[in-house]
Parts: C-alpha cells; structure tokens; sequence
C-alpha cells in the first residue's frame, strides 16, 4: 500500500465511477467542508466548481451570514468570483448547522485551524471538537478527512473520537489529505496542485477521495495515513529550511562583499537544487511555515529524535528582523522623531494575512523605537490598523514615501516594484532605501539618487 502511485488503471476506475453515477442519472458527490478559513473555504468553492454539491459549515454564524452575502472573510485572488458563481448555481451552501450537514454528506472535510500552542505542539481542540460533533451526527458511512495540518497520529485520534462518541453502529473511515496551498495562489494551488496526497486505511477508501479529485487529472500518490501526515510537515520544513539556508549565505556574502542574489541564481541553476526558496531577506513567515516547523520540532522530541536541523532554521528565521532592524539603525542612528515610510504589512503579496508577518515585526519594532510610521499595503491595512491604531496608514506609496527619512519594501507587491522613482525621490525627505526583500537593482536606484542597502548584498553599512 505505501507509495502506491495514481496509475492508469486507478485512474480509468475512477472515472467508470464517474460515468457509473452519470448513466444512473444521480449527481456528483456531497462534500463537506467544516471550516471556513483559507483552507476549507477554497477547497469548498473548487469542489463545487467541479460540480460537487457542497455544505461549508462554521459555528461562526456571522461569517457563515457573511458568506451567504457574498462577503469574503479573506482576500484570495480569483475567490470571491468563484464562492458568488457556485452559490448562485446552488453547489455551493453556508451554515452552522453541523448535524444536518453530516447526515446530507458522503465525504467530511476537516478543515479547522491548528495553532500552535505555547510547547510549540499544534492545538487540536478544534479537530477534536469536529470529530466529536461529527460522532453524534453520523446517520451512515462516511469518509471523514483531515484536510488540516495536523502532526502524525491525528488520523488515529479522529477515529478513536469518533469511535467512542459515535451512536450510529455502522462504519465510517478516516483519510489524511494534506492541502499544499499558497496564499495568494490558493485557487490555481488547488485547481493545479504539483500532486494530490490521499492517505488512507485501504485503497478502496482512496478510491473515494481519487473519484472527487479525478476531473482535476493531476499526480496523486496514495500512502497510510500516517506518511501523508508527515509529508506536510516535511514538505514545508523542508522549504523553511531552505530559506534559512540562503539567510545564513545572505550574511556571508554582506560581510565577504558578494551578491546573494548571483549566489542563489548560480546555486538555482543546478537541477538537484532548482531555483525555488532562494530569496534571501527577511525570513519566513505567515500561518504555516513558522507553526508547521514548530510543531514538527516539538513532533521530533516527542519521539526522542535530536531536531537539531530544524532548530537552526528556525534560530536563523527568528534573527532576521532585529539583523536588519540593527542595520537601520546602524544608517539613520536614533529612530525617534523619524519618519519611516513602510511599504508592505501582508506577510506576502496577493494576501491580506499579517499573521506572523515579517512586516508587521518590524512595524512593531520602529513604533517601539519612537518612529512614525506612514504604511502602505495594497490588502492588508484594515487588519493591520486593528492591532496598531496609531500608524499613518496611506493610500499610496506616494503618499507614504512623502517625508519619509527612509523608505522600506517589507513585502514584495508587484505595485511596489515599478513605482515612479523621480517621484518618490521627490517627496522624500531623506531619499534612503531599504530592500530588505532584494526585489530592485541596486545600480539603478544608485544612480537615481538613493542611498540604497539590500540584504546579503554589497553594501557600506552592514552590521552583525
């Protein structure tokens, strides 16, 4: 069963499933989503895209009436179109319903948050909260998958909770289905994944899971339950330490006076390494690669393994910010009474999540250090401005960059890398650049004016 590979013949069953299903005139699948984050809320709209009638429960009944308005939780590019189509067309439902939900379903989508808690372990109340809720609902045989990042052996605790709370006598089976989703790209993530992983007891359970994502005719491995755990972890860690590598390179190359942007292009180019997680700056952040490494270091000791790799890279992550927030203060001395025009808050483009956001550390820092702060970000100043008030927040970067005694990039929208140079030159008031995300050509900035420092690159004022 392990590493069984989507082969032809699985994929041609599938499918006479499909067909099974159309010639007896019945319609396709009933999935339920419970959870309406990023996770549960795109993998509802692209269910129901692919013609699923589809049920997204969350016990957060404004959400759930937002929903039913039309009204986005999330920013997600290409989302909001998606969840108005499917539920106009009547594939796609809200509620908070969770019992009637379950009955109406044959496949369960966990898809709950799993933060980390204070040891660094994934908080799985909400798992266990759905587990049991879907226990004392259950009216028939069900495939309930975990859809949400859970550490190994969650699988087996979903069934044990099941199990016991369950009052129906009949069957049921759990599945691991991790998601590799990138905020930002969630929608294409989904619709275009690299591979579908289906962690299940028996590849007549998979085969389920393999009939609901066979439209997508993508790469599916197959695997026990406890591997597809795993692969997420490892998947994400894996890239986290990837960025940490070229952080600790980055450093190298500012002291030795090297470019980490021509390393990492020359290390990219070879093929047993490709060119992928290589951008040297301010580390990683938002709602997983920082609680996914967490959770897998704490996952390690519990099972007397020595995480010593993954706790290097997340020491280098942790010193990204005060490094470079050193440099600053290294170029414009006292922060007090300046003004420092920051463009970014989301902890990446395309989103407005500030969750564990690279930018919003380092806002914390200048606010701390007597700054004012004019911020602009294209998405996530709303959220932004409910935990820091006090910040100028702009509706351009003209209007934040005008007089600023320096100016820094923390999250790399596209919008900031072709904004009028002349212009933001002008209305600065100290025309200094940070780049913290390297996303600009040194030179030309130079030759415009601008005192410019990077990250790992040639620079007169780096520091340890």
């Amino acid at each position: 069963m392990l590493g069984w590979d989507y082969s032809r013949e699985f994929k041609c069953l599938a499918n006479q499933r499909i067909t099974d299903r159309l010639v007896r005139g019945s319609r396709d699948l009933n999935v339920v989503v419970i959870g309406t984050g990023y996770v549960g809320l795109v993998t509802g709209a692209v269910f129901a895209d692919l013609g699923n009638d589809v049920v997204c429960v969350d016990k957060d009944s404004l959400k759930i009436e937002d929903l039913e308005r039309g009204k986005m939780p999330i920013f997600e590019p290409g989302l909001e179109e998606m969840v108005k189509r499917n539920h106009a067309d009547a594939r796609l439902h809200f509620t908070t319903e969770l019992k009637s939900a379950v009955q109406g379903g044959e496949v369960l989508f966990i898809a709950v948050p799993t933060p980390s808690k204070g040891d660094g372990g994934s908080d799985l109340s909400a798992v266990r909260e759905v587990a049991t809720g879907i226990a004392r609902a259950m009216n028939g045989y069900k495939v309930v998958v975990n859809k949400s990042t859970v550490p190994v052996g969650t699988g087996d605790l979903v069934r044990r909770i099941i199990s016991e709370h369950k009052v129906w006598s009949g069957e049921f089976d759990v599945v691991s289905n991790p998601e590799f989703l990138r905020e930002g790209s969630a929608i294409q993530d989904t619709l275009r994944p690299d591979r579908i992983v289906i962690g299940a007891p028996s590849k007549s359970v998979a085969m389920t899971l393999l009939e609901l994502y066979a439209p997508l005719e993508r790469p599916m491995l197959i695997t026990d339950v406890e591997s597809a755990e795993i692969i997420k972890y490892a998947s994400n860690c894996f890239l986290a330490a990837r960025i940490s590598f070229i952080n600790l390179v980055a450093d190298l190359c500012e002291q030795a006076g090297a470019d980490v942007l021509q390393v990492a292009k020359g290390m990219g180019y070879d093929q047993r390494i490709g060119p992928q997680f290589l951008d040297a700056g301010l580390g990683f952040g938002g709602s997983c690669f920082p609680k996914d490494l967490e959770s897998l270091i704490h996952t390690m000791r519990k099972y007397s393994i020595d995480p010593v790799l993954l706790e290097a890279a997340w020491k280098i992550n942790q010193e990204r910010v005060p490094r470079f927030f050193r440099k600053m203060t290294a170029v414009l001395g006292e922060l007090e009474g300046k003004t420092i025009a920051l463009l970014g808050l989301a902890f990446k483009p395309n989103t407005d999540d500030i969750r564990k956001a690279k930018a919003m550390e380092l806002l914390k820092l200048l606010l701390d250090s007597g700054a004012t702060v004019r911020a602009y970000d294209p998405q996530a100043m709303p959220r932004a401005r409910e935990l820091y008030p006090a910040v100028q927040y702009c509706d351009s970067v003209y209007e934040a960059a005008t007089g600023a005694d320096a100016l820094v990039v923390a999250t790399e929208w596209n919008e900031f890398r072709h904004m009028n140079l002349r212009r933001i030159r002008d209305v600065m008031r100290v025309p200094i650049l940070f780049d913290p995300r390297n996303i600009y050509y040194s030179e030309r900035y130079q030759k415009m004016g601008f005192v410019y420092h990077g990250m790992g690159r040639k620079a007169a004022n780096s520091v340890q």
